[in-house]
């Protein structure tokens, strides 16, 4: 019986497991230390340290570019708050310039009414009413003229006696004489007028140049 519970069976000697293990595939060293080799190097770490110098040379070079920015910046933001307050002051720009007109042709009555009073009679009653007339005249040419000065910033200027400047004045006259050494305004013909700092109508004047 136990014959043949073996039969069939096949037997495996130890020369045969040597060669089943032999059959394996071995790892040589060069495979071995492959392991070794794939370790990542550090991203740079051949690379040479940045140099400072040259970093500060970049700092120094951002920072001024900045400063540059920064005034580029503020000079605009300076001539955008310039320009609104030149649209404000200036804005009845225009209106004032129809308006010195009239204010000329107060100055010129009241320059006729002194030239043509009487003192012969003064307590005539013509004598009164004309003197009555040329008060109210001066009365509301000097309010007006304050009115537009302190509020609006209208000003009329003399300029007899100051160096003649193109850029205030208009010569309508001119003679010479050896009491002076540069162009000088000699009389103001007709008063020039400034709004705020802005010359909007120059005088009209007799210029005495030197001889």
């Amino acid at each position: 019986m136990k014959e043949n519970e073996t039969v069939g069976a096949e037997e495996i000697s130890p020369d045969e497991t040597t060669e089943a293990g032999d059959n394996q595939p071995k790892k040589t060293p060069e495979q071995g230390s492959d392991v070794e080799n794939d370790k990542t190097e550090p991203v740079g770490a051949d690379n040479n340290p940045p140099d400072i110098t040259e970093l500060e040379a970049q700092v120094a070079d951002l920072k001024d570019q900045y400063l540059r920015k920064a005034a580029e910046f503020e000079n605009f933001r300076k001539r955008l708050l310039k320009d609104k307050q030149d649209a404000i002051d200036f804005a009845n720009q225009r209106l004032f310039e129809d308006l010195i007109p009239i204010i000329d042709d107060f100055e010129r009555a009241i320059k006729s009414a002194e030239a043509s009073s009487t003192v012969e009679e003064p307590d005539s009653e013509e004598n009164k009413a004309f003197k009555a007339m040329y008060e109210g005249i001066s009365m509301i040419e000097k309010r007006l003229v304050s009115t537009l000065e302190s509020k609006w910033g209208l000003k009329r200027f003399d300029s007899e006696g100051e160096p003649f400047d193109p850029n205030k004045h208009e010569a309508l006259m001119m003679e010479t004489s050896p009491d002076v050494e540069e162009d000088t305004v000699g009389a103001d013909l007709i008063k020039g007028y400034m709004l705020k700092d802005r010359v909007i109508r120059p005088a009209k004047v007799k210029v005495i140049k030197p001889e």
